[in-house]
């Protein structure tokens, strides 16, 4: 007898999961874990996911039966979705969101309706059938080829062609092919090898006489046998085709006459994307005796680790070492970086050691080459199988099978918080839930730690193990303050340089040193403005000014993308006098290139390393010291090693101790502490200089003097006084809409809904220090929860008021966002 089985199904959509009937030929095939086709509504399908299996489910519907199994194998672990449910639980978002953002583009397959004729019912079509001009211009446009109904609307220039689709079908005159496109290929290479025929010595000898009169094509022969020597007549080399035009100098025109000749076969072959062959070329990394104290208590910990090690204290060289101990008890590793450009250094650093064990996943990767590292971890155990994942936040979500490390390296950096589309995690913080789930071990490194994982540490919650001496005992670089008050007032300013920052790049140059300048904005200008009406430049969606970008003469808009030329007067007034204000990286570069013309400058933001390899071709070039002057925004903060910088500047201290958030101050240690740390390594002292007309802030003063102790205690103690965390749980919920009063009025209704339940806890709403995004007009509130609070019951207050605004027609297009532990 006929089980029914009812499969809950898991959509990349904004949905809960959709439950469904499975037919009873497909029964024995179910498994969690794997992808089903699934019809949604009456003309799409879609592949989900079964995340849950039941026989005779108790639902009050008739369920569809699900279409087809995609997969013979689960593509998505147990302990993967444990974590996709702890991040949807906690940071108020729908399971079908996190899935969404866990698998790469080419596992989520899209639907194409498709329609094609049905010859043998058409070839017998009677005249007497009644057919208006839509039905005759899809049957006309259908009878050489499939097209789908989105192709045959628009060439109807209707909007609905629905109820002529239907009444075609029902009559049998067309038919649906519905046709899932899989957007992943295997990527595929020619070899070439020597054709079978030249099977001996004398073979050879013979090939290469009647080549005597084709230069070219007896060179191509001659590269393969240098490549190949000795040349096996049995099993002959296998080289890329690409390898040996490349290195031969022949076109491919030239291999096609050879291989007419019978000289060469080629064959394609799926090759690894993320397989390299490469070997590994060093042992395990020395420590120092206070590396091998931490080694150790790292090794024996029973908690997360808070790793707290100064700049230059030879923390990756730890990480290398725990690497090799998880390798050693077959388990996997995932080390977290913050930023894309750090992987570029420490890639290199791990394969010379662990060869191509290493894998790396993040978003400047092509879809296909995220689903190929995807797809490696599916087969752990495999002995070619990927074993260490270096990555960014979303590597967190990759479905890893035996995971017994986790690297968090600059763990207090906050690109680690996803904040635009849901889900909005923080990958450090899920770290800790993903070890917890696999029992692995988590280390969160870092010289300046979050003043969150540190209250952690101290309070025990994380064991704290501390580095506090440079590696080789090289000493912590002298920093020193330029009061650029005073000196605009003495006349000591030049552009934008002080007098002795100037001096003192001027002076690394002739030692053949180099140098790090660090402004946190980029762009040439950060606005424009008339010097005679006073008119700003400002966004057409946006309530920002637009910062004006020099090399392609544009005012652009870094919030929403809009774009203008330079005007060459002013809008308002007609006047010529339009000054740029302000400074950014690109202006620092402009500056420097005037002043000091022998310098070789390079600039590292987000304008400059839009390419895939643009961010590691920059920082090969530092490293080669084919670059004297690295200028950059927080990019170049982020944990690089550099042995030849013996000069760091900080171009403007002043706009990020004046911030409007209360991360500000822990935001501007944290900045100013590791731009200083990328000078002196090795055995060369260093030199900071921060420009500032603050020199007497606190926070500066902590920086120069090293002390990140005392910073904590004042830091921790303001967050204890004003309730911020760690001493609450904080949320950030927004409303946007297009229009001002709509939005107000739903504001209105959100606050009464929400202080039933939060009361003193809730404040707002109020308008963001940028109110309006993409035209959209923003409120934002505020929750600050007890730590002890049931945040599962919050959530759910929250969710519901949610639901319930949109609920009226009013507001049903008001957008509505929750944000837990902004960062």
């Amino acid at each position: 007898m006929k089980k029914i089985f009812g499969i809950d199904v898991l959509l990349p959509l904004y949905l809960k999961t959709l439950t469904y009937s499975v037919p009873l030929d497909m029964q024995d095939s179910v498994k969690a874990g794997i992808r089903v086709i699934i019809p949604l509504g009456n003309k799409k399908m879609y592949s989900g996911i079964i995340v849950g299996i039941s026989e005779n489910p108790d639902v009050d519907f008739e369920m569809k039966d699900i279409i087809g199994i995609i997969d013979e194998t689960p593509i998505v672990t147990a302990s993967q979705l444990e974590l996709w449910k702890w991040i949807a639980m906690y940071y108020i978002c729908t399971l079908g969101e996190v899935m969404k953002a866990a698998l790469p583009a080419c596992l989520k397959l899209e639907s194409q309706t498709k329609i094609a004729i049905n010859r043998p019912v058409y070839d017998d079509l009677s005249g007497d059938i009644n057919l208006d001009d839509t039905d005759k211009m899809i049957i006309d446009n259908l009878l050489d080829k499939q097209m789908s109904m989105d192709d045959l609307a628009k060439k109807s220039g209707k909007k609905n062609i629905l109820p002529n689709i239907k009444k075609l079908l029902d009559i049998r005159v067309i038919v649906i092919e519905e046709e899932l496109v899989n957007s992943y290929r295997s990527k595929y290479q020619s070899f070439i090898s020597l054709h079978p025929d030249i099977d001996s010595g004398q073979k050879l000898v013979e090939a290469f006489d009647s080549l005597k009169k084709a230069r070219k094509q007896e060179q191509l022969l001659r590269t393969y046998i240098e490549i190949a020597s000795p040349v096996d007549f049995v099993h002959p080399l296998e080289i890329p085709k690409n390898e040996l035009l490349d290195k031969s100098g022949i076109s491919e025109s030239v291999y096609r006459l050879c291989e007419e000749k019978s000289i060469f076969t080629s064959a394609k072959k799926r090759i690894d994307r993320i397989k390299n062959d490469i070997v590994a070329q060093k042992g395990l990394p020395e420590l120092s005796s206070a590396q091998y104290e931490a080694f150790e208590k790292l090794k024996t910990a029973s908690k997360p680790v808070l790793l707290h090690g100064i700049t230059s204290s030879g923390k990756t060289e730890i990480y290398i070492r725990l690497i090799d101990e998880t390798l050693k008890a077959n388990r996997q590793v995932l080390y977290l970086l913050p930023e894309i450009a750090l992987t570029t250094q420490i890639i290199d650093r791990l394969r010379v050691v662990f060869g191509d064990k290493v894998g790396i996943y993040h978003s400047n990767f092509s879809d296909a080459e995220r689903t190929e590292v995807y797809n490696n971890l599916l087969k752990f155990g495999d002995e070619d199988g990927v074993k260490i994942i270096l990555g960014v936040r979303s590597s967190l979500l990759l479905p890893f099978g035996n995971l017994g490390l986790i690297i968090v390296d600059e763990e207090h950096e906050s690109t680690y918080k996803q904040y635009e589309p849901a889900p909005r995690y923080n990958a450090r913080d899920a770290a800790v839930i993903l070890g917890k789930i696999h029992g692995a071990k988590v280390v969160l490194g870092s010289a300046t730690p979050s003043l969150e994982s540190y209250y952690n540490a101290v309070q025990g919650k994380y064991e704290l193990v501390k580095l506090t001496e440079r590696y080789g005992n090289a000493i912590l670089p002298e920093i020193r303050t330029i009061d650029m008050k005073r000196a605009f007032w003495k006349k000591k300013v030049v552009s934008n340089f002080s007098e002795v920052l100037l001096n003192a790049i001027k002076d690394a140059l002739a030692r053949n040193e180099q140098i790090i300048l660090f402004q946190n904005r980029r762009g040439f200008s950060p606005f424009v403005q008339c010097d005679v009406c006073g008119n700003v430049a400002k966004c057409k969606y946006c309530d920002v000014s637009l910062t004006y970008h020099k090399y392609n003469n544009v005012l652009t808009c870094h919030y929403c993308g809009y774009s203008i030329s330079m005007p060459s007067v002013c809008p308002k007034c007609n006047s010529p006098n339009i000054k740029t204000k302000g400074f950014g990286t690109e202006k620092i570069e402009d500056e420097l290139s005037i002043l000091i013309p022998e310098a070789r400058i390079e600039r590292l933001d987000l304008d400059a390393t839009k390419s895939k390899y643009a961010y590691s071709k920059i920082l090969h070039g530092f490293e080669a010291h084919t670059v004297d002057i690295l200028v950059g925004t927080q990019m170049i903060a982020k944990g690089l090693d550099f042995g030849n910088v013996s000069l760091v500047g900080i171009m403007n201290a002043d706009n990020l101790l004046n911030f409007p958030d209360f991360r500000a101050y822990e935001r501007s240690f944290q900045l100013m502490s590791q731009v200083a740390g990328r000078a002196g390594r090795k055995d060369k002292p260093g030199e900071v200089i921060i420009q500032t007309s603050i020199p007497e802030n606190p926070v500066i003063r902590q920086v120069i003097k090293h002390d990140y102790d005392s910073f904590f205690a004042t830091q921790i103690n303001e967050r204890q006084t004003f309730n911020y965390p760690p001493f609450c749980r904080l949320i950030i919920l927004s409303i946007k809409h297009s229009k001002q009063d709509v939005l107000r009025e739903a504001g209105d209704v959100l606050k009464t809904m929400l202080l039933k339940t939060f009361g003193k806890d809730l404040a707002g709403p109020e308008p963001p220090p940028v109110g309006r995004v993409q035209n959209k007009f923003i409120l934002n509130f505020r929750i600050k929860l007890k730590k002890n609070t049931n945040l599962d019951n919050c959530k759910q207050i929250i969710n519901n008021a949610f639901v319930t605004l949109k609920a009226d027609r009013k507001y049903s297009s008001v957008i509505t966002i929750a944000d837990v532990d902004p960062a």
